[in-house]
């Protein structure tokens, strides 16, 4: 038989084939297999090319940037020309601010150390940014930095009371020192911070009890631990928000990601541009972020937030771990029940 002659597929004739060579299903199979896992193989390299594609535009072009923000601060050194340095200062602040959004939406693809070296980049030029601004633009500092509600009033014959703590709050396994900016031990006070006094920096909100809690501004990331019967509204967060050890408490922000442990029966108020994470939680409740303030919408542009993108119902419980089934630990705040008054 000239095998040239053809190949019969299949085993669909049992008996002796005229014009081919039959092939067993078995090797059809096998060599579908094979062919199937070599483009499987194939699409999961174009991927990898495209992603480190991805990845390396983001480092030249991040890093181009910084450079030229800090060439544009080192500029600002020992400027004579007020109205010049103004307007430089105004130029990085924008330049800035694209920064931020770059690094939010690249935020998707990067490698987490890639990630974390540009974080703490853009961290640092904020914080150049802020000082320059200050060593310029020096602004007249007032006497108090918080208001107090119904605050006791205080014996001047009385001896001094001994703090708390040693000054220090410790921050995920980190020490924070005494000029941390946030609050720390106080109970049925109202506590504010300025844009002024936020200035992209973390803030630490820990030991809260029956207190009213207002972030005027556009802090970089927000810890939010041991604290009870509060309400804490703050402006967009570039990165993260932090909750552990919250009762019985209504939260409000927008931020690019929410991580939230061992809290109950607390409603959250969001807008997040990532995802919301739940973990050791019962009876948390989320609805979009609604809170206002005046200065709200420079201050997205500071954060760099896509105010077009909110994911605050879609939230991943990792103790709920059922496919197609919702979470008991969380849940929507119908719309009737949604607050709609902010300043009470």
């Amino acid at each position: 038989m000239d095998v040239e002659s053809g190949i019969c597929q299949g085993n669909e004739d049992s008996g002796p084939s005229e014009s081919g060579i039959k092939i067993p299903d078995r090797m059809l199979k096998r060599e579908q297999d094979r062919l199937e896992g070599v483009e499987r193989k194939k699409e999961a390299k174009n991927s990898q090319s495209v992603t480190e594609e991805k990845s390396g535009f983001f480092t030249t072009t991040f890093s181009s940037e910084r450079a030229t923000i800090e060439e544009l601060l080192e500029g600002c050194s020992g400027a004579t020309d007020r109205a010049l340095a103004t307007q430089t200062l105004e130029e990085v602040t924008t330049k800035t601010q694209l920064l931020q959004k770059f690094l939010n939406d690249s935020m998707v693809f990067l490698p987490q150390y890639e990630l974390r070296q540009a974080q703490a980049a853009l961290q640092k030029l904020q914080n150049s940014l802020a000082e320059k601004r200050d060593e310029i633009l020096p602004k007249k500092k007032f006497a108090f930095r918080s208001r107090a509600a119904n605050a006791p009033k205080v014996d001047p014959r009385a001896p001094p009371v001994k703090p708390k703590d040693s000054g220090r709050t410790k921050v995920d396994g980190a020490i924070s020192h005494p000029e941390q900016c946030g609050f720390s031990h106080f109970e049925a006070q109202v506590l504010t911070k300025s844009g002024d006094e936020i200035k992209q920096q973390d803030v630490l909100l820990t030991h809260l009890t029956n207190c009213k809690v207002r972030l005027l501004g556009s802090p970089s990331t927000v810890h939010i631990k041991h604290v009870q019967n509060c309400e804490i509204f703050s402006g967009p967060v570039s990165s993260s928000v932090f909750v552990d050890h919250c009762t019985g408490s209504t939260l409000s922000f927008p931020c690019q990601q929410l991580r939230t442990h061992h809290t109950t029966d607390t409603q959250v108020y969001l807008h997040v541009t990532s995802r919301a994470i739940i973990e050791d939680c019962q009876g948390v409740r989320f609805a979009p972020f609604a809170w206002s303030y005046l200065g709200l919408d420079q201050d997205f542009k500071v954060s760099g937030l896509d105010r077009e993108r909110n994911n605050w119902n879609e939230v991943d419980d990792f103790n709920w771990l059922a496919l197609g089934t919702q979470s008991p630990n969380w849940s929507v705040i119908p719309e009737t029940e949604r607050r709609t008054e902010w300043d009470s």
